[in-house]
This record gives C-alpha cells, structure tokens and sequence, in this order.
C-alpha cells in the first residue's frame, strides 16, 4: 500500500503542472486582461487631454500627455490609443508584464513550490490573506451541505432501494426528480423570496453569516445566530444536491440485493436487517462512502458562487468569480493551483477510503 501512495502522490506533481501549464496558456489569449482593466479605469477616471495618475512603486504619480502625446493606436492593449506608451510600459511593469510569458511562468511555478502565491492586483492583499478570510465562509457551505446530503440521501436511499417499486419509492422519486431538475440558485431565490423578506415572511436574515453585533453575544447566543445565518443557504444546497447520491445509493442497493450471496444467505434463514446490513452495506456503500473527500471538495469550491451572492457570503466562491472577472491572475492562479492540489490529495484520501470500507481492497495485487 506504500508503494502505490507513494506513486500516486509523484503522480500528482505533473498532473498539477499540466493543469496550471495549460490554463496559463488559455489566459494568455483571453482579451481584457489586467492592462485592459487598468486602461479602462484610467479612461474612467479622466479624459485624454487631462492629467493622468498612475500607481508605481513608489506612490502616485501624475503625467500630462499634453499636445505631445505619441499615439498609441500600435499598441496590443484595447483602448490603449491616445495613452502615452510610458504609462502603458510602467502598467506593464507593475503587473510583470514587461517580461515574456514563459518567464513570468516559471516564476509564478518557483514561487508557488513555497506557497507564495504573490499578491491580488486589485486589491492590495496576499492571495493567503484573502484565502484565509474567505475560507469560514466556504466552508461552514460545504461541510453542513456535504453531512445533511449524506445524512439524507443515504438512508432514503436504502429505504427506496429495499422498497422497490412501491407507492413511497414511487413519490419520493418524484421530489428526487425535482432536486435533479432545480438548480440550488433557484432554490436560493425561492427561499429567499419564501422566508427572507422577499414577499411572505421575515424569518431569516438575507445577508452575511454573523450579525453585526456578533462579538458581543453569549456563547450559545453567538452559535445560535451563526446556524440562523447559515440556514436558508445550506438548505437551498442540500434540496440541489441530495438527489443525485440518493439514486447512487439506492441503484447500488438494488444492485447488491439481486447477487447471488443474498439469497444464499436469506436461504440459510438470515434476518433481513443482517442481511441487508451485515452483507449489502459494506458492498453497496464502498463507493458512496469512498466518494466522501471529493465530494466535499466538490461543494466547497464550486457548488456556493450563486448561493454565496444571493445570500450575499462573501465565500471562496465569490472571491473566483470576482478574480476572473477582473482578471486578477495571482489570486486566480493561486486559488486555481491550492484547489487543484487539494482535489488530488483528496482523490488519494478516496483510494485509502475504500481499503477503510473494506480491508479486503488491495491497490498493490497484480494477477
């Protein structure tokens, strides 16, 4: 079992450098870069023939095109016409720019070997730092949301499967096609409308995961306003998510039931509960139980952008959209290479599950 972790987790340095190889090869092509973005803020800012500030190393600093101004209408850059081509090189300068893309590549690598994953362009923070703020957020989401689907779906997954084709599977089935066919979003809306002061009722606060006042509750106060927070977002995920590890569930079931070795032992006169649960659940559970790691990784970090925007929780989520939205590569990087690694370790942590499940898994036999 050494040897093969051992080989899963070599397996992951170039799996991990071709994933980030190949999206930094994606970016570089994509248009409104963080050059676009700050030209078009200087163009917000102020007009052509108006002063102009920039940002350098060492403060602010103010350039008047004036009559001479050199036309940048040559430039690469969208909207760059006009500018004085000093201010477009000291942008690049600021953003690394100025050196070609294999470069900025390798060091971005180097650095990300230490976890230095450098700071946001915009927002004048280290990636670590708004890591590790957005983090409380993200995942109070993903671990209630990923326990209450595994709470719920397994067991109502083993009851539909033991209760084949009768009137509660029948209409149980019918609330998991309706978790299959409603996104989590709409649920988020629905819910918000429902009991958050949208149309009906004032029941749960829209926003955020504390109250203001947070810091001056009582302990049992403070834990009850986080769980009233966290409400209404956690169950728009669990009612989009449950569904499709529920039909996992029960077609495994179902699949265990019908071998050869459950007859045998409802022959020799086995109760059913043992039965089911001495000799079907270790089998049928093997794959739902190993899947644990990465589905939480799953939830935590992509299934909450539009849930954590309609409830306004300012979670990982957010903070990628915003990154890609703006083009801010050092936080999009860094989340994109932590998230990347952490899936892969999560997959290994999988693989050691199943042996867990049912020790007689064995990863190193060959036949």
């Amino acid at each position: 079992m050494g040897a093969y972790i051992l080989r899963r987790l070599l397996l992951v340095i170039p799996t991990l450098f071709g994933i980030i190889l190949i999206n930094f090869i994606v970016v570089q092509f994509a248009p409104g870069g963080p050059v676009e973005q700050m030209i078009a803020e200087i163009r917000g800012q102020t007009g052509i023939g108006a002063p102009l500030e920039r940002i350098t190393g060492g403060g602010q600093e103010t350039v008047a095109p004036g009559p001479g101004v050199m036309d940048a209408g040559e430039s690469r850059y969208r909207g760059a016409r006009g500018l004085d081509p000093e201010i477009i090189a000291e942008i690049e300068r600021m953003f690394g720019f100025d050196r070609p893309a294999h470069e900025r590549f390798f060091k971005m690598i180097g650095s990300y070997l230490t976890f230095d994953f450098g700071r946001s362009f915009f927002q004048d923070r280290t990636v670590v730092e708004l890591l590790l703020d957005k983090m409380p957020v993200s995942i109070s989401l993903g671990l209630w949301t990923t326990l209450l689907v595994y709470l719920i779906s397994i067991p109502l997954g083993i009851r539909k499967a033991v209760r084949d084709g009768s009137r509660f599977d029948l209409w149980t089935s019918a609330v998991v096609l309706v978790g299959y066919a409603i996104p989590g979003f709409l649920f988020a809306i629905l819910l918000v409308v429902l009991f958050a002061g949208g149309s009906f009722f004032q029941i749960f606060p829209l926003r955020g995961l504390t109250s203001p006042d947070w810091e001056h509750l009582s302990l049992l106060a403070k834990i009850a306003d986080y769980f009233w927070h966290i409400c209404l977002p956690v169950t728009a995920m669990v009612i989009g998510g449950f569904a499709g590890l529920t039909m996992l569930t029960k077609n495994s079931f179902l699949d265990e039931i019908n071998k050869q070795y459950v007859i045998t032992a409802r022959a020799k006169g086995a109760a059913e509960n043992r039965v089911l649960y001495g000799h079907v659940f270790r089998n049928a559970m093997l794959i739902i139980i190993a899947g644990f790691p990465s589905a939480f990784i799953g939830i935590l970090f992509t299934g909450a952008l539009l849930v954590e925007i309609i409830f306004s929780l300012d979670g990982l989520g957010l903070l990628g959209f915003e990154a890609a939205i703006r083009r801010d590569y050092p936080v999009m990087f860094g989340t994109l290479y932590l998230f990347t690694l952490l899936g892969l370790v999560m997959q290994i942590i999988g693989d050691l599950m199943y042996t867990v499940v049912d020790p007689r898994i064995d990863f190193e036999a060959r036949r």
